[in-house]
Parts: C-alpha cells; structure tokens; sequence
C-alpha cells in the first residue's frame, strides 16, 4: 500500500502510553506519513476544533466521550466517511450503537466506568474494598477519594452521567456531592485520579477502565471494579471537517479499526476493550481480561448519550459551581455531619437532633437544580450557546454566580445545623 506523505494531526485525550504506541506501530506499516498529537482533555478539544478555521483543523478526533461527538457532529465539524467502517465490528455493545449511523464516527475501543483503589492504602487505612458507587459513600472514607472534574475531563463527564442515569438526577447528584464531599482533592486532569491511586495519594477514586486496568496489569498494587451501575460505550475516532490531510488521516483511522490496530489495544500498558468481537482476536486476549458484552449484559444502565449531550454544559457548570470551586466548604460540611452522627449516637436517629441532621444533609447533599429545570430545553440552549456572545456569556456567568454563592450558604449553613445537633 502507497502512503502519502504527509502529517496526520490527531487532538486527543488519550495518555502518552497509549498516542505514542500507535505513532510507532502506524508509521513502521505506512512509512511517509507521520502522526502528530495534540493533547487536550475532551472539554477543551471540542473547543479548539470549534475555533479553528476549516482548512486549519486537525485531521482526527480521537477521545471517550460519545455524547461529545455528537456535539461535534450537531456543529457540522466532522466529515462522513462511511468507507472506514469495519464490516467485522458489530453494531451494538448491549444496547448501545457501535458507530455512528450517519458515518460521522466510529467505535475504535469500548470503555467502562467504575472505581479504582489501592489495596496497600485500604490496608493501612482499614478500609473494606468498595464494589458499588455508595460504598465511597460511608464516613470512613473521608478524606480517601480522589476525584476530578466534567469539565476537566471526558470521562469523568461520562461517570457523571452514568451515576446520573442510573440512579435519577436527584439521587445521583447526592451520590456525586457526598462522593465528593469525602473526597481530598479535585485533580486536574482526569489522569490525576489513577496516578493519585497508583501512588498511594488517594484511596479510591472513579476512572475510566483503561486507567484502573492498565495500572493493573503493570504491577501496581490496584484493583479495578465494575459496579452494577456502570455503561459500556464505544471511545470514538472521527474525521474532522475542513481538516488538512484528509487521505492520510483516512490511513490513520483506518489502521485503528482493522486488527493490528485492535491488537495493539491489549498492550498491557494500554488495556482497553477492543471494539472487534474476541473472536477475532483468538490467542491474543490476556488471562482475566474483561469482556465488554458481559459488562454490558450485567450493567443496570442503558446509556443514554442523546439525554448526556442534551445537558452536557448544564452539568458541568453545575458541578463546578457547587463541587469544583466549593469543595473546601463541601468537605467541611460532610465533615461536621458525620462529626455530629459519630458524637450522637443513636440519639442522632430521633427528636430534634435528627431533624436538624436532616437539615443539613439536605443543604450539603441535595442539587440546587432539579429534575425539571435540567429537562428544560431553554435552560440547555443557554448553557450550550456560543460564549463569545457577550449576552450567552453573561446569562451563563450570572446563573454561574447565583450556584456558586447559593453552594457556599448552604455549606456554611449545614456546619452550623450539624454543630447544633452535635451540641444537643
């Protein structure tokens, strides 16, 4: 097969490990073309795409986030290319599609959302093993978690939502602010949570599969859990629209999706799921490896990517007005909670101290915005809407403000709740 020269420039939020094996397997199989890669977390990749100028852009999307595809598919910013698709990939993990009908982008892993620990720090720490999202829940894990933030990152975006898919959006935002509020830190970087583990910075903390399992399989001493509310989703490649070296990139994309490029996904420094059945891959799958349709047939949740990106920047804002830049006052909130309940007792169940318990729990604990209004397709526009017009930015900053300062007198409030009860 003739290469054309040619660079192909791909945006991504994979890690070095993974971006740097697929430049040297890629350009040994197509000399003249090389690969260069441009790292940026999902949030500000759709972002750089969106201001580049049509024959400017990077040639590839390559990232976890199908409900951020779909954003750049709604802005007309990737280019069909239904010619890339293997026939051998099949259309669905569960009930999610593989590729995209429209051409637009393709499954080129499968990825699964759950939690990573190590089992050193559990030790010294005491801490039992946790296997469903609740169980990072408990007071005894406060100040152990390590968490980052959907705005900062793809797949923590995705764990969001499938925590809020699968429990409702009430429940599941008081799962990610108690999750949080027993957390130590918010990374930057999604890649900040799984070095956290490795080193023995943080306990436990959600990641995207790959992460849990390739620290795994190299010999750290982590574990990987799947909990029953977890989705199994294709990470997408795509052909950007007004991209430089559309042919060149085709060879790139190409490459990923056909087998050498699948094989290259069970590399114990990578470890992701390959979107080719097993069957393809006979001999190559490791001992104990996962597989994504068993995940997927045991998984409580059907993920729905329409519902993620219909809310996309609604949750975001939302978690950083309120997690984000409030987790000093969220942590001191948990905190003086759980004091309370350790100092009660059993009279933390009745009369006024439990009342005022429940006081405080409800304003550390519970979303500021509900159900309705997240559903609410006005509400969505104004967060999805262009932030270079000084009016959307403003409306935005305004809301911003109110959650933010609201937060900040919740958590205040809920420390003096708690105290009062303590003091009873």
């Amino acid at each position: 097969m003739t290469a054309q020269a040619g660079t192909v420039t791909v945006i991504t939020s994979f890690p070095k490990d993974l971006t740097q094996a697929y430049k040297v397997a890629f350009e040994k199989s197509h000399p003249g073309i090389t690969l260069e890669f441009l790292n940026k977390n999902t949030v500000a990749g759709i972002a750089y795409v969106r201001e580049t100028p049509a024959g400017n852009r990077p040639d590839v999307f390559w990232a976890s986030a199908p409900d951020a595809f779909e954003l750049l598919a709604q802005a007309k910013l990737l280019a069909k290319a239904t010619d890339l698709a293997n026939p051998k990939v099949p259309d669905k993990i569960g009930s999610f599609p593989i590729n995209d009908t429209a051409g637009l982008y393709f499954g080129q892993a499968l990825a699964g959302y759950g939690i990573m620990y190590n089992t050193r720090y559990l030790k010294a720490h005491k801490l039992t093993a946790p296997v469903e999202w609740k169980d990072l829940l408990a007071p005894a894990w406060f100040g152990h978690v390590g968490i980052t933030s959907p705005s900062r990152s793809g797949t923590m975006h995705l764990t969001a939502e499938t925590i809020l898919q699968g429990e409702g959006w009430t429940e599941g935002w008081r799962t990610l602010l108690r999750m949080s509020g027993n957390s130590s830190a918010v990374t930057e970087r999604s890649f900040g949570v799984p070095d956290g583990v490795n080193n023995g910075q943080f306990g436990a903390g959600p990641v995207i599969d790959f992460f849990g399992l390739s620290s795994k399989f190299s010999k750290f001493p982590v574990e990987f859990v799947y909990p029953s509310e977890t989705s199994i989703v294709p990470a997408n490649i795509a052909l950007i629209a007004g991209a430089k070296n559309t042919e060149e990139a085709k060879q790139f994309i190409r490459y990923s999706l056909d087998l050498p490029g699948q094989e290259l996904l069970l590399d114990p420094k990578i470890s992701r799921l390959p979107v080719l059945p097993y069957s393809e891959l006979k001999g190559k799958i490791p001992d104990g490896y996962p597989d994504p349709a068993e995940i997927a047939k045991r998984s409580k949740v059907h993920f729905d990517v329409d519902l993620s990106q219909s809310r996309y920047y609604v949750v975001q804002s939302l978690y950083d007005q309120t997690i984000t830049f409030r987790l000093k006052e969220l942590q001191q909130a948990t905190k003086a909670i759980y004091d309370a309940e350790r100092k009660l007792g059993d009279k933390a169940k009745t009369g006024k101290a439990a009342e005022l318990l429940a006081q405080a729990r409800k304003l550390a604990w519970d979303p500021l915005v509900d159900d309705k209004q997240a559903a609410d397709p006005a509400f969505q526009k104004l967060f999805s809407g262009d932030k270079r017009d000084a009016s959307v930015s403003q409306k935005i900053t305004q809301q911003e403000g109110e959650w933010n300062g609201k937060a900040r007198a919740n958590y205040d409030e809920a420390v003096k709740l708690a105290n009062q009860a303590a003091a009873l």
